[in-house]
Parts: C-alpha cells; structure tokens; sequence
C-alpha cells in the first residue's frame, strides 16, 4: 500500500499521509515516500502550491510510528535512519507554497512536518501535542529547532517539557497554526488558498519565500539590504 498518495489539480499537488488505520503514524517508509513526492511536488513545473493533509477520520499525524521502535539503542537507530534522508532540508529548499491542512490528532512528527510548511490550517476539532519527554526522547525532526523560530522559546518549551495537549484555537493564539476552520471545511479552505497563492505569481512566491527564510538568520541591516537585492531582482534591476 502507498503510504503517501499524490494528486494534483488545477495546479494544486496534494500531498496526503495515508495510513489512517494508524492514524497516520510516521513510518520510515512513509518518510522515504513523502521524500518522493516533495522531490516531485518541488520539480514539476505543472506544480504550483502544494497542501499536505492527513487521510482518515481521526487526524493528521499520530506523530512517529513506536512499532518501528525497540530498546533504547534500536530506538537512537531507528531515529538516525528515519532522519538520514534529509526531508527537511528539502521542505526548506523548496520555493513553492506548501499548505498544511490539519484535523484531529497533530502528535510529534506531524507538528515538526507542519511547522516546516509555509502556512498551516487545521480543524477546529484538531489537537496538538509533543509526547517526546514523556517517552524518554527529545524531539529529532526539527521540533527543538523550528519550533522556537516558530511561536518561540517558551512556547516551545512549554509543549515539549509537559507533554500537554493544547486546541486548535490555543495552538493559532501562540502562532502554532494560522487559520481555523470548520473541521468539513478544512481540505476546501485550504484549496481556496492555494489557488489564491497561484495568483501571485511562481517568481513572486519564491521571491518573498527566499527573502523572508534567508534574512531570518540575519542581522536586521544584512536582511534589509537582502531584501532591497531581492525587490531589485524582482523587477530585472541590478544594485
């Protein structure tokens, strides 16, 4: 079975988790193919905005799948396999929109994958939570890291020190998520974005995407003479 399914409409590519009888749980194999298919999302001109989304009706991501998961050694090898194709370096890379459009359960794994996309919608009935601690772990898919740049420091500690759960409308107050919606509107909403994103334009996309995530690691003179370099470049100028 394709653990990820991939269509694309209108230009719109969905990308989908699919392995509801587990709630989606995140798989070496299902790494290996959302790997496939964001190299294929990021290389298809036909493809604009991507949305990835969870299939089933209890959630997005049930967060790493523990049956892959043995004693503590297996587990720091298992991790280290699970992290050796570099997934998340290429979800950065990539100049195109992606959408995440969240329901249900968001667990671990499926909060670092959303937190790598551009902007995140999720159900109202979605919830959202970082069990690692509460295993003996530390989170080893960008959450230590991308979270923080995220809804920052104490946010982040907050999620991963407590393991609580927090809501959909908790999770958009501390900037984890960005629009709610009605949980049967969810995959629409997002649609309705994409297309909207469509509209401005592959160069503008990449262009706002590359300044924002490049000058973030600046200091505020260095990323406001990137940005000056970037409008420039936009319009076919030269400094």
């Amino acid at each position: 079975m394709d653990v990820i399914k991939y269509s694309l409409n209108s230009s719109v590519a969905t990308i989908s988790l699919n392995r509801p009888e587990v709630i989606n749980a995140f798989s070496i194999q299902m790494r290996d193919e959302l790997y496939k298919y964001m190299r294929l999302f990021q290389d298809d001109d036909e493809a604009k905005v991507a949305i990835i989304k969870g299939n089933g009706e209890r959630g997005f991501c049930a967060g790493a799948d523990l049956s892959e998961f043995g004693t503590a050694p297996s587990q720091i090898m298992a991790r280290n396999i699970r992290f050796s194709r570099d997934l998340w370096s290429l979800f950065l890379d990539i100049k195109k929109p992606i959408i995440a459009a969240m329901h249900g359960f968001v667990i671990g794994s499926g909060i670092e994958i959303a937190a790598l996309c551009d902007i995140r919608i999720a159900a109202e009935n979605a919830c959202f939570r970082m069990p690692e601690a509460a295993l003996g772990m530390i989170p080893a898919a960008g959450g230590t890291q991308m979270l923080p740049r995220l809804i920052g420091v104490d946010a982040t500690l907050d999620l991963l020190l407590t393991n609580r759960e927090i809501s959909a409308n908790y999770a958009q107050s501390i900037g984890l998520i960005d629009i709610v919606v009605e949980q049967d509107q969810i995959y629409n909403e997002a649609f309705r974005l994409a297309e909207k994103l469509i509209g401005n334009g592959d160069k503008l996309n990449a262009s706002i995407k590359s300044a924002v995530r490049a000058g973030f690691e600046m200091n505020i003179d260095s990323a406001l003479k990137l940005e000056y370099r970037t409008v420039l470049g936009l319009h076919g100028m030269k400094p």
